[in-house]
């Protein structure tokens, strides 16, 4: 059975998707961007900020389904600029400590013109 994630707790999503879909115990979180779940606007600060609301959306959306951090098998990194990598992984390590499997690619635009947008698949 498939179920749609949609938390208050994390920002709503800005189009037609969910925040994340569960199926056979997985979450597959859609990409977030440094949006405040409370206010709904978008945080256009520097890589950190912007990489921590991220980080802070995504376990928001993965701890509202019975999962979290934790539990992530792996996660997929869309950023600006690649020169970010290492202020990325700065903030990542706080979060994310169990080392899941990863890619980090560059891209050249993003949603609302972001730094960040991290997705990932997540066990529940």
């Amino acid at each position: 059975m498939i179920k749609r994630v949609n938390t208050p707790d994390a920002p709503k999503a800005i189009g037609p998707y969910s925040q994340a879909t569960i199926f056979n115990n997985l979450i597959y979180t859609s990409g977030q961007i440094s949006i405040d779940p409370k206010t709904q606007d978008f945080i256009n600060d520097s890589i950190e900020k912007q990489t921590e609301q991220v980080l802070r959306n995504i376990q928001a959306i993965l701890e509202s389904s019975g999962s979290s951090l934790t539990k992530i098998l792996k996660t997929t990194i869309y950023i600006k600029n690649i020169g970010d990598f290492d202020k990325v992984n700065i903030i990542y390590k706080k979060y994310i400590t169990e080392n899941p499997a990863r890619s980090t690619i560059e891209v050249s635009n993003l949603p609302k013109n972001a730094l960040i947008e991290i997705e990932c698949i997540a066990a529940i």
